[in-house]
């Protein structure tokens, strides 16, 4: 909560000006009700035609000062709740992208999206409603009381009783929908999970005849979270009706006792118009702050949400800047295993692994040996639970963040790519790379062929995810941004799992004949990979069984030389 109110300094002028302005609309309201009684005492009753038309020309101005104050201060409001918002969301956007992987699992990616998009919008409302109603609403509640009790005091007695009761009904609901509130928010998040499974998974749940199932499924997250909606709008629909009861029976005894009180002579007929003019505000500004109320606690649990991820400190830190590398090897894991955040099991258990400057290295094993979790340690994807990894004879954590990123390059086992055309892909890992640099990485990735075969070559659009292209065109897209990039460390993580054969050796080729200075990690379940690699690593369970050559590792290594002959049987 506390990281939210520096983003409204900004504002200061907004936050001042817009309620001064809805503060004298509302004073100037105030008066109407006043000025009503004297033209009806003064000017109606009297049969006073000039000073009917006097009284009206001066409500007709204090209503066109009103009109011009609540403009100036709706204005105000929508620079501060749209700037708010905007400030706000560029800095959750600026702290996810300083969150380790650990923290954004545990996140979760639709909640994040929620969190930056409905619960900041809910808080823009809040921040809008601060400066038109927060001030004036109560305002006009008191004001309206005071102007009533200047009018006859023993009627306003009534107010007495009516407010402890509006109050307690207030009360009453905040207690009982602030959790509400809450919850429902995480139930939104687990339906947008859903939804968004559905959405990138279409493909392989219609492949599988899944629909029905996912529509079940489906059902069953949208069914709790309009369950618990329901529950939430039961209570806050009882604030409006329980509020409009209490003051039309206020309303009711004030028009009672008002008439008795005329025929005693105590109030004279434009005092009872006014009195019961003062109720309807009252009314009114007590049914704004009954709405406010809600929208409130609505916004107290989208700020406990917002103010999670703002106040969260990221779990890995950076070292200082111009970091000096000056070691014999490029990559060494001394001791190293990790645990991923509720795992008793390490992923990875005490690798000790030494990786030369320009050396090519394979990492081969079977699905879920570790081999991904080795390789996401060198850009820090994850840090390791125990044990040090060190590039250039440098521990990592010693890396400020451009320098490390600079040194590696990462091609992930899904690929990546965003809405854009293929040179915008490119030009992630280097903004200025000409059509010749994009060419000659095109080249090596073995993306040329098909990129001369599109109507506009590197200029051609890219769908969100890629979905135009297949899956082998996207991989040899993505080799090809880490390979424009020219790091001194090539990690290429499955990589090419959807080239075939052919594709596939003259791409490692192409590689090996351009990557001379580079030491290019290679992770594969494909013996072909790996088997032309310097050396090769093999993985079991979380740890390195076997290290060598092809030929040294058929010859001494049980387990990859079965991967050999499985592989060398299907294929």
């Amino acid at each position: 909560m506390k990281k939210l109110f520096p983003f409204l300094k900004p504002y200061r002028l907004q936050l001042t000006v817009g309620p001064f302005f809805k503060l004298s609309e509302a004073m100037l309201e105030l008066l109407i009700p006043t000025l009503m009684a004297l033209l009806i005492d003064n000017g109606v009753n009297m049969g006073n035609r000039s000073y009917i038309i006097k009284m009206g020309i001066l409500m007709l101005v204090i209503a066109t000062f009103g009109v011009i104050f609540a403009f100036i201060c709706q204005y105000s409001a929508s620079i501060a709740s749209q700037g708010f918002g905007t400030d706000v969301r560029n800095a959750m956007f600026k702290k996810i992208g300083t969150l380790s992987f650990a923290q954004l699992d545990k996140f979760g990616t639709p909640s994040l999206i929620n969190r930056i998009t409905g619960d900041v919008t809910q808080l823009q409302s809040a921040v809008a409603m601060l400066i038109r109603l927060v001030i004036r609403a109560p305002f006009l509640c008191v004001g309206g009381l005071v102007m009533a009790i200047m009018i006859d005091l023993k009627l306003s007695i009534i107010f007495m009783i009516v407010i402890p009761l509006f109050i307690l009904v207030l009360f009453l609901v905040m207690f009982k929908a602030v959790p509400l509130y809450k919850s429902v928010q995480k139930k939104l998040d687990s339906l947008t999970l859903v939804l968004r499974e559905n959405l990138s998974g279409v493909r392989v749940i219609r492949a599988f005849a899944g629909v029905k199932r996912e529509k079940e499924r489906f059902n069953d997250r949208n069914t709790d979270y309009a369950n618990t909606a329901i529950r939430v709008g039961k209570i806050a629909a009882l604030t409006n009706p329980l509020t409009t009861i209490i003051m039309n029976l206020a309303a009711i005894a004030v028009i009672y006792f008002g008439g008795i009180r005329v025929n005693t002579g105590h109030l004279s007929q434009g005092e009872v118009i006014a009195f019961i003019n003062y109720i309807t505000q009252i009314l009114n500004a007590m049914i704004v702050v009954a709405n406010l109320v809600v929208l409130y606690t609505k916004a107290y649990a989208s700020a406990l949400r917002v103010g999670e991820v703002l106040e969260t400190e990221p779990l890995i830190e950076y070292g200082e800047k111009n970091t000096t590398q000056n070691g014999e090897n490029a990559v060494e894991f001394k001791n190293v295993s990790l645990t991923y955040t509720g795992s008793k099991v390490p992923s990875v258990d005490n690798i000790n692994l030494t990786i030369k400057k320009g050396e090519t290295i394979g990492i081969i094993g079977g699905t879920g040996s570790g081999k991904s979790t080795l390789i996401s340690l060198i850009p820090r994807f994850y840090d390791a639970t125990k044990g040090e990894v060190l590039i250039d004879g440098v521990d990592i954590k010693k890396y400020d963040e451009d320098t490390l990123r600079k040194t590696v390059a990462v091609v992930q086992q899904r690929a990546a790519l965003f809405s854009g055309t293929i040179a915008d892909n490119l030009h992630m890992a280097k903004a200025d790379a000409t059509l010749e640099e994009m060419r000659h990485a095109a080249d090596t990735a073995q993306a040329t062929e098909f990129i001369d075969r599109l109507e506009k070559g590197f200029d051609t659009f890219v769908s969100q995810g890629g979905n135009n292209l297949s899956g082998g065109q996207k991989q040899r897209i993505t080799i090809a941004r880490a390979l424009i990039k020219n790091s001194p460390i090539l990690i290429l993580d499955d990589s090419a799992s959807a080239l075939d054969y052919a594709t596939d050796a003259n791409l490692r080729r192409a590689i090996k004949e351009n990557t001379d200075s580079q030491t290019v990690i290679i992770v594969s379940q494909r013996v072909n990979s790996v088997k032309d690699a310097d050396r090769i690593a093999v993985m079991d369970d979380g740890e390195i069984v076997g290290i060598g050559t092809h030929k040294e590792l058929v010859d001494t290594c049980d387990i990859y030389r079965e991967i050999c002959y499985s592989q060398e049987q299907l294929d």
